[in-house]
């Protein structure tokens, strides 16, 4: 008498479909990013036109932290870089950094600040796994389901606090003054669909 298989009870019957971006019209993705580039738009309005210090703004108020920064300090002002900088055989940047994260849209008459950084080592801080690069690659997968193109590039000021408290203060009121989708802290304000997708 031979031995009897018995065949398993959920033999693909509990299997799940593999997660798939959701489906966003290019309708909804532009007003999206409208919101974000209006928002944004109103800042670089209001550092262009003052004449105080950026972290005096009343835009921010309170933010003390920002005190180190240039008189007017815009990021979207910063030389772009490739995403993948990282690899080029000689770093282009070094130490303490604030990065931006930016999307240039062909259909704005602007960049979109998608996300704020900080780091201490900024020759290194890109490389390997990061939030940011999962939300970007999710994003680039719903713009492109919807015939909508991105191009994103990363920017670093490299004059940033070298203590790592300061700088991290900067970083919370640079976050709450451009209010980046990507950041944690603006994911509920912005409804951004495809950050679920990496959690």
């Amino acid at each position: 008498m031979g031995l009897m298989h018995q065949g398993s009870l959920f033999d693909g019957a509990f299997a799940l479909p593999p997660r798939k971006p959701p489906v966003l019209s290019a309708t909804v993705l532009l007003a999206w990013q409208e919101r974000i580039h209006c928002h944004q738009a109103r800042v670089r309005q209001a550092l262009r036109a003052s004449q105080q210090p950026v972290g005096q703004l009343a835009l921010l108020p309170g933010s003390d932290a920002m005190a180190g920064l240039p008189r007017g300090f815009d990021p979207l002002t910063l030389v772009s870089q490739p995403l993948n900088f990282w690899r080029w055989p000689q770093a282009p940047n070094h130490g303490a950094a604030h990065y931006f994260v930016v999307d240039e849209p062909p259909h704005l008459e602007g960049s979109l600040l998608l996300y704020v950084g900080e780091t201490g080592t900024a020759a290194t801080r890109w490389k390997g796994d990061h939030d940011c690069k999962g939300y970007l690659a999710a994003y680039g997968d719903v713009l492109r389901q919807a015939g909508l193109r991105a191009a994103l590039s990363i920017r670093f000021w490299c004059d940033a606090p070298r203590h790592t408290v300061a700088r991290r203060a900067q970083e919370r009121a640079l976050i709450q003054c451009w209010w980046p989708p990507f950041n944690k802290e603006m994911q509920g304000r912005w409804t951004t669909p495809f950050t679920a997708l990496t959690g």
